[in-house]
């Protein structure tokens, strides 16, 4: 169908109350979407009288309220201070023994910063990365990214787990599909 005056004038009139380019489209009969659009286009019509509403309101859930204890959350993980450092005493190994908890203690601030930290250097963050006083650990690394020190307390051994038989784990994991 070709644009006639009288449908230009209604087409400006649509597109002035703000309706959108496929109600227009559907109001007048004939032309899709795209020949609204290069049409207005080509009309100059790009300021409208109202934004396009959409056909029914999008419903939005109300936000939860925010807990008034929030805001006592800390920022940085709290550290365990131990009273003295301890010297590792020799435990008595025993057949089924759990590994030893690292405890975490206040640190001293660190010799590095991200300008000097190097390879061979332990990258073990000490502080609130927010904060001037941030550094690095710093001290040699042997294998990965961290002292054996902070190796210790990044890389926690996997607890053992009692092995699963085999029909019943099967029987579980297929429970799911069922």
């Amino acid at each position: 169908m070709s644009w006639t005056d009288e449908r230009v004038t209604t087409l400006k009139k649509l597109w002035l109350d703000g309706l959108s380019a496929s109600q227009i489209a559907k109001q007048l009969g004939g032309v899709t979407r795209n020949a609204v659009i290069g049409k207005v286009h080509r009309l100059g019509l790009s300021g409208r009288a109202a934004p396009s509403q959409p056909a029914r309101p999008a419903f939005k859930a109300p936000r939860p309220a925010r807990p008034a204890a929030a805001s006592t959350i800390p920022t940085a993980p709290r550290r365990v201070v131990a009273a003295e450092p301890v010297a590792p005493t020799p435990a008595p190994v025993a057949a089924h023994q759990q590994p030893s908890v690292p405890v975490l203690r206040n640190e001293a601030p660190g010799s590095a910063t991200v300008l000097t930290l190097g390879a061979h250097m332990c990258k073990w963050p000490i502080g609130d990365p927010s904060s001037d006083s941030f550094t690095f650990c710093g001290r040699r690394s042997s294998e990965g990214p961290y002292c054996v020190e902070h190796a210790r307390v990044a890389y926690q051994p996997q607890q053992s787990t009692k092995k699963k038989g085999g029909a019943t784990e099967l029987a579980r994991s297929l429970r799911r599909y069922i």
